[in-house]
């Protein structure tokens, strides 16, 4: 009976062996290219163990780059983390104030403008992209940092996020920290933005993802 169910665990765990071979294979293939000349790769068949330009070819690949691309891959990790990271620290910020101003504020219109923010997520890549370029342009921010990443930092999907967490919070603790003085920012920084570090956290390794 034992060996029965052993037998039966057994092949499931097979096939998943199997199936991460295959995945992982081309994967492999492509790392054992990189460490190879341009003969090597050329030659029918390739081999199928890594070779001796490790150190050189990935050495030109992080300096040099391509001759094609006109930047090396270090240049470019280089820009991709500072996008990255512009596009989730000025996402993060401009949410949560936007999530603050919605929810412990009463002012006219404050549901228009949460729905008015929420139905941008209707609106695809694609409709955006001419106009979005066109203000970039006229400001003359293309070809920089900040044309790539001002008009990603405005996201609806962080504001909500940030909106359900601060519904949750109970309104007695913004009504002790009037009670103590605080005014509406210093409540926000020292006890709200604290308070929220876990949804902070998550929309900062979405938003790096994304940006990257």
């Amino acid at each position: 009976m034992i060996e029965q169910r052993k037998s039966a665990k057994a092949f499931p765990h097979l096939i998943l062996w199997i199936s991460i071979a295959i995945i992982i294979f081309p994967i492999y293939f492509v790392f054992v290219a990189s460490t190879r000349t341009s003969a090597e790769i050329l030659a029918a068949p390739m081999p199928i163990w890594p070779g001796s330009h490790f150190l050189e070819n990935y050495g030109r690949a992080l300096s040099e780059g391509a001759s094609n691309l006109g930047a090396s891959a270090f240049t470019m990790m280089k820009n991709s983390f500072i996008m990255a990271m512009g596009i989730s620290l000025g996402k993060i910020s401009v949410s949560l104030l936007a999530a603050f101003a919605i929810v412990f504020f009463n002012f006219r219109g404050r549901k228009f403008c949460f729905w008015a923010i929420f139905i941008t997520l209707m609106l695809p890549v694609e409709v955006r992209i001419m106009p979005t370029y066109k203000v970039i342009s006229d400001l003359g921010l293309t070809n920089s940092y900040a044309g790539l990443i001002l008009p990603m930092i405005v996201s609806a999907t962080a504001v909500f996020l940030f909106r359900q967490f601060f519904l949750s919070v109970p309104r007695e603790i913004a009504e002790a920290s009037q009670i103590d003085g605080a005014s509406p920012l210093e409540f926000f920084r020292a006890i709200l933005v604290p308070m929220t570090r876990t949804p902070i956290a998550a929309m900062f390794v979405i938003q790096f993802i994304y940006g990257w």
